[in-house]
């Protein structure tokens, strides 16, 4: 078992920075590609990864994965986002206001803005719960639980055209992204804090502000395999049903997390076969993560 890693809770710090992950507060200005450099610089990490763009003015919620954790950002992919955002409606709000808004409560169809990076097709987003939480002269307070990929400034676009007034959007915080939400933010300066005291041979900062990487998947399905099939999946093979010890329910297709019996995580990878049966393969693999 030499190359698996020990239990996440048991780690050093050495250990935890080159596997971890940190909720982070985006504070406004810098992009998220640069807080994410500035993370990797700070803890001295070969690589950093963020969970999703944020635009430079945009704050809240951004996970970013350190060291070789950074194998599995496609992970935040999977999951939903909650953003509270201000919409600045251009004319005084309608009396039908919370009921144009409901509308977009569903499927929405958008088109990516010409600075995406991403190829500018309509494509489809799911926006699961959309809030009013507060209206003031022409400014409302709006909670959106969203698909990944959806596109908030245009979703407020779009709703000041329904509303018949036009709006935009002001201004937005990113308040989860699954499964981390703000309740347990730490900011850039809470790091360096951290990284400085752990230098000095207090650990307890930087426990609190770096979490192991298996955090990140904690919405994910999980499939506890044997010690040796993890070592064979080290090596580039599947998970076959004799080394699956328990699994969590999941769809065939879903993304899996599978991790050694003390929760260290191996991989991620699609579920295509019953974890219950004595043979084949149940797990094709998508990320190695030892």
């Amino acid at each position: 078992m030499s190359d698996l890693r020990g239990p996440p809770g048991e780690r050093s710090v050495d250990d935890l920075l080159s596997f971890g992950v940190v909720n982070l507060d985006k504070p406004p200005g810098p992009s998220a590609h640069q807080v994410a450099a500035w993370v990797r610089d700070m803890t001295d990490v070969e690589r950093a990864a963020h969970a999703g763009t944020l635009d430079p003015k945009v704050t809240g919620c951004l996970p970013t994965l350190l060291g070789e954790a950074t194998r599995m950002a496609q992970v935040f992919l999977e999951g939903s986002k909650e953003y509270v955002s201000v919409l600045e409606l251009h004319k005084p709000v309608p009396s039908d206001f919370d009921a144009v808004v409901a509308e977009f409560e569903g499927e929405v169809y958008q088109k990516p803005p010409r600075k995406s990076a991403v190829s500018r097709r309509l494509r489809s987003r799911e926006v699961y719960d959309l809030d009013v939480l507060e209206v003031r002269d022409r400014q409302a307070l709006l909670r959106i639980r969203c698909e990944s990929g959806t596109y908030i400034r245009k979703l407020c676009h779009d709703i000041g055209l329904a509303a018949g007034t036009g709006a935009h959007m002001g201004h937005l915080r990113r308040t989860a992204t699954d499964p981390f939400d703000d309740t347990a933010l730490s900011t850039l300066y809470d790091l360096s804090d951290a990284l400085a005291f752990a230098e000095e041979g207090d650990e307890s900062e930087l426990r609190e502000v770096v979490a192991p990487a298996e955090r990140a998947l904690s919405h994910l399905p999980h499939v506890t395999i044997a010690y040796s099939a993890a070592e064979q999946v080290a090596e580039g093979a599947p998970v076959y049903a004799p080394g699956v010890f328990d699994a969590d329910d999941a769809d065939r297709g879903s993304l899996v997390a599978c991790v050694t019996p003390d929760d260290a995580a191996v991989c991620l990878g699609r579920l295509v076969g019953d974890p219950e049966s004595d043979s084949g393969e149940v797990v094709s693999l998508e990320r190695v993560l030892v």
